[in-house]
C-alpha cells in the first residue's frame, strides 16, 4: 500500500491510509448504507435499462438527436450506479482495503466519468432543446445525427480524460501533497478542479434551461394568439414546450441531489471536516443514485413518445402471456372440460 500524507483530522488512524476514510463506525450505519445503495442502485439500473430499450427499439425515437442525448444520460446513470454501488459498498460496508492505489483510482475514475457524462448529457440536451425552440426552421440542418454522435463521443472522451487524471499521476502520492479529507489518494488541487468543472457544467445547464423556458413561454403566448394557424407547427411547439418542462424537472432534481455533496466537497477544501460531517457526506453520496433513479420516472411520466413506446411494449408482453391460454391445445382442453361437466350434470339429473 502506498503511504501518502493523510488528512489532519485523521491523524489518529493507523498507517493504513485507506482505513482513515472508512467513516461508518456502527453496524446500523453500514446496514443503512447497504440498503440504500442496493435499493437505489437496482432501481436505477432497471429503469435506465428500460429507457435505453424503449429508445433504441423504436426506429422513430432513436433517429431523433434529443433521445440520443437522453440515451447517453441513461447509459451514464447505469454505469455510475454499477461502479458506485460496487465500490462504495465494498469500501464502506465490508471495509475492503486490500486493493492498490491504482485500482482505487480506476474505480473513482469510473464513477467520476459516469457522473460527469450524466451532467454533460443534460447540457447537450438543454442546448438541443434551445436550438429546437429558438430556431425551429433550421433545427434539422443544425442538429443532425452525425453531429449528435460526434458531440457524444467528444463528451465521453473529455469526461474520461478529466476523471483519469489522478490515475495518470495527478494524485497526492505522486505529488507528495496533502490528500483530500473525503477521497483517498486524491489531491486537493485536483478536487478543486473537478468541483469547478462540475459547477461550470451546472451553470451552463441552468443558463441553457433559462433560455429554453423563456422561449417556451414565448411560444405558449404565440400559440394562444395564433392557435387557428399552422396546426402542425403548433403541435410541434407543444411537444418542445413539454420536453423543455420535463428537462427542467430533471434539472431541479439534479440540483437537489447534488447540492449537499458539492457543498461538503467545497467545505472540505477550506476547512476541516469532523467525523460526523464525513459520515453525512457518505450518506449524501447516495443521493446521486437517487437522482439517477428519478430521471427515468420523469421521462415515463412526461414524454409522450417514451410513454407510448412503453405502452406498446407492455401490450406486446401481455399478448405473449395470453398466447398460451388461447392456443389450440388450451382451447380443446377447455372444451373437453366443458363436455365432461355437462355429462356429469346430465347423470345427476
Amino acid at each position: 500500500m502506498d503511504s501518502c500524507r493523510i488528512p489532519a483530522n485523521a491523524s489518529k488512524c493507523s498507517g493504513n491510509t485507506m482505513e482513515c476514510f472508512m467513516v461508518l463506525s456502527t453496524q446500523a450505519q453500514k446496514i443503512s448504507i447497504g440498503i440504500l445503495c442496493g435499493l437505489f442502485g437496482t432501481m436505477c439500473v432497471f429503469e435506465n435499462s428500460l429507457v435505453l430499450y424503449l429508445i433504441f427499439s423504436s426506429p422513430g425515437i432513436r433517429k431523433k438527436p434529443s433521445y440520443l442525448f437522453i440515451g447517453s444520460l441513461a447509459l451514464a446513470d447505469i454505469l455510475a450506479s454499477i461502479i458506485f454501488v460496487c465500490s462504495f459498498v465494498n469500501f464502506h460496508v465490508f471495509n475492503e482495503a486490500g486493493f492498490s492505489k491504482e485500482v482505487f483510482l480506476l474505480q473513482l475514475g469510473g464513477v467520476n466519468t459516469s457522473f460527469s457524462a450524466s451532467l454533460s448529457s443534460l447540457l447537450l440536451t438543454a442546448l438541443d432543446r434551445y436550438l429546437s425552440i429558438s430556431r425551429p426552421s433550421e433545427y434539422k440542418l443544425l442538429m443532425t445525427r452525425k453531429r449528435a454522435w460526434t458531440a457524444l463521443a467528444m463528451l465521453w472522451l473529455t469526461c474520461a480524460i478529466i476523471a483519469g487524471l489522478p490515475l495518470l499521476g495527478w494524485n497526492c502520492c505522486t505529488l507528495d501533497s496533502a490528500c483530500s479529507e473525503l477521497f483517498p489518494f486524491v489531491d486537493d488541487n485536483y478536487l478543486v478542479g473537478w468541483i469547478c468543472f462540475v459547477v461550470v457544467l451546472l451553470g451552463c445547464i441552468v443558463c441553457a434551461y433559462a433560455h429554453v423556458l423563456w422561449r417556451a413561454r414565448q411560444h405558449v403566448a404565440y400559440m394562444e394568439k395564433h392557435q387557428a394557424q399552422a396546426e402542425r407547427q403548433t403541435s410541434r411547439m407543444r411537444m418542445d414546450v413539454m420536453l423543455a418542462k420535463t428537462l427542467a424537472m430533471v434539472l431541479a432534481v439534479l440540483m437537489l441531489c447534488w447540492s449537499p455533496v458539492l457543498v461538503l466537497m467545497i467545505y472540505s477544501i477550506f476547512g476541516r471536516l469532523s467525523d460526523r460531517l464525513r459520515k453525512v457526506f457518505a450518506f449524501c453520496s447516495t443521493l446521486c443514485l437517487l437522482n439517477s433513479m428519478v430521471n427515468p420516472i420523469i421521462y415515463a411520466l412526461r414524454s409522450k413518445e417514451l410513454f407510448s413506446s412503453l405502452r406498446r411494449v407492455l401490450s406486446h408482453f401481455r399478448r405473449q402471456l395470453k398466447a398460451p391460454e388461447e392456443s389450440p391445445e388450451a382451447e380443446s382442453t377447455h372444451k373437453s372440460s366443458v363436455i365432461e361437466t355437462v355429462c356429469e350434470d346430465t347423470r345427476a339429473m
